[in-house]
């Protein structure tokens, strides 16, 4: 792990903070952020309450940052990259980069900046390539934070759509807008 990316799990962490069990988290038993299915997946069988933080930052870095290839976003922007592993802890690390493909291909001019991107969940060369040229377009700085406003909105919007759809979600989208602001 990088001092950046510790410092990004060491947010997360404050966040999820540890045990719980609602009965209305479709998740199930969750500590640190960590559920159960993903836990299982990632090779921990114990007590998801003895859950140990190291194995929850062993998780966070392999599964919702080196995987989805978010430490690439980090290091050409690291708000963008921020952004993006807390929306794929909290959603998925697909869908965190989709939002990304979306806003990169709405951003792109009609196509005469970049090319279009096929918005599939999984970040490489072409979507990094068209990462690169918005910011270059744009300002690293200003399109950057013009990018990290725009995910975040989107974030708002489905946390919201999810309550909508489902009554019982309601009991956690205070929590989830939190973490967007």
């Amino acid at each position: 792990m990088t001092a950046q990316t510790d410092k990004i799990i060491d947010e997360v962490l404050r966040s999820e903070q540890g045990y719980v069990d609602h009965p209305n988290d479709r998740g199930g038993p969750t500590n640190w952020g960590i559920t159960v299915a993903v836990a299982r997946a990632n090779g921990y069988q114990g007590d998801m309450r003895a859950l140990p933080q190291s194995v929850a930052r062993s998780i966070y870095e392999r599964r919702y940052i080196v995987e989805p290839r978010f430490d690439v976003v980090l290091a050409i922007h690291e708000g963008i990259g921020t952004e993006l592993i807390d929306t794929g802890v909290n959603m998925g690390p697909p869908t965190a980069a989709a939002f990304l493909q979306r806003w990169l291909t709405a951003l792109n001019a009609r196509g005469s900046k970049y090319a279009d991107l096929f918005v599939d969940g999984r970040l490489g060369p072409i979507t990094f390539d068209a990462l690169r040229k918005f910011l270059a377009w744009r300002g690293h700085e200003e399109g950057g934070a013009a990018l990290v406003k725009a995910l975040n909105a989107t974030q708002a919007v489905r946390y919201l759509e999810i309550a909508e759809r489902n009554p019982t979600q309601e009991d956690f989208l205070y929590g989830w807008l939190r973490r967007v602001a």
